[in-house]
């Protein structure tokens, strides 16, 4: 055709998982919350429609921000919302990363972060984690050409951590910012959020598509210094979350008890797949997300994926160049659960 830009034209773009339109699945493939959201979300959506949407949103989001600023223990202008996480990012990368200039992210990790460079017509430098998980100190090497910085902690596909005193070293060495996505820190043991107060060229995303299951909803926000967040206010669209989306997340960050409660559930059952995963003889790295990554070196998992989609359960089939093949399983519910793992065993033991 010849009408788009050269990186468009090139690129493949970012394919989501699996959404089944008909039938009835298990969905343990995208790291959707099982559960439903907190019922005052509902509440305050249908209270919003009432007042009627023929307004304008807010364009910053002020109520979200100060309610959000009390739970994480900062001010309301160390806060920006997104319509999702992902908006954030594009966001970042638009605000700091020009044509030609590098965005560094680890790998494997999520694949967005590469689509975001190629779009912008800049450069992604890929470091590979080690074997175990553990994160190169090359990762943290200055450079001139070195713009942004993306760091998914907790990662996926493994669902481990980076420790904050390596975050902390790594951020010291860049000469440029570093976005740490906490998409799944509501499910782990400790967060980022105080190295924000320590350090001008750290930011922390969020998302309430998983620890407040609202991945329908469409809402996120980076915590940031506030003379960062005034330079990222110029390049996000000017009403970037709707009426609807801006309520929602009020009620749902509102319900702190709802989170706590949710986590338990969550983490629970993830202990006990992997445990179970373990006693089948697949190698699982301990998670601190709501998701499993699964390795079995003498048994080919591609197969099991396809045995487990036939049966309609949805799981995530990965395979990394120069990376052994894996499987990523979200955790759902107690039962949801039983039934994946039940088949996998199952097909195990027709297929030793």
């Amino acid at each position: 055709m010849g009408y788009f830009r050269p990186e468009i034209e090139a690129i493949a773009g970012y394919t989501p998982g699996e959404q089944p339109q008909g039938g009835k699945f298990i969905k343990l493939n995208t790291n959707e919350n099982p559960y439903p959201a907190s019922p005052k979300v509902a509440e305050a959506i249908r209270q919003r429609l009432d007042q009627g949407l023929e307004k304008y949103p807010d364009p910053v989001g002020t109520a979200f921000r100060m309610r959000a600023a009390d739970v994480l223990g900062v001010e309301p202008d160390w806060i920006l919302c997104g319509n999702g996480s992902d908006d954030i990012l594009t966001i970042l990368t638009r605000a700091f990363v020009g044509a030609g200039q590098w965005l560094r992210l680890p790998t494997p990790s999520y694949i967005l972060y590469k689509t975001l460079a190629e779009i912008q017509g800049a450069d992604s430098e890929e470091i590979r984690f080690n074997d175990d998980w553990t994160l190169p100190q090359s990762f943290g090497t200055a450079s001139n050409h070195l713009k942004l910085a993306f760091l998914p902690n907790p990662n996926s596909p493994s669902g481990t951590v980076v420790p904050k005193q390596q975050l902390r070293e790594i951020a010291e060495s860049l000469p440029c910012p570093i976005l740490i996505d906490e998409a799944y820190a509501d499910f782990a043991d400790d967060n980022c959020i105080d190295l924000v107060r320590e350090n001008e060229k750290i930011m922390v995303a969020r998302t309430l598509s998983k620890s407040y299951a609202l991945a329908g909803l469409r809402f996120g926000f980076v915590v940031a210094q506030p003379q960062m967040i005034e330079q990222l206010m110029k390049v996000k669209d000017s009403y970037n979350c709707d009426a609807l989306s801006l309520a929602g997340a009020l009620a749902a960050i509102d319900d702190q008890k709802w989170v706590a409660e949710n986590k338990a559930k969550v983490v629970a059952t993830r202990g006990r797949m992997t445990g179970r995963l373990r006693e089948m003889g697949f190698t699982v790295p301990d998670s601190q997300s709501n998701f499993v990554w699964a390795t079995r070196p003498n048994v080919k998992l591609k197969p099991v994926y396809e045995f487990l989609k036939q049966n309609h359960v949805l799981i995530r089939y990965m395979q990394y160049p120069g990376i052994t093949e894996g499987i990523r399983i979200s955790v759902g519910t107690d039962g949801q659960t039983d039934v994946c793992l039940d088949l996998i065993e199952q097909f195990l033991q027709q297929n030793p």
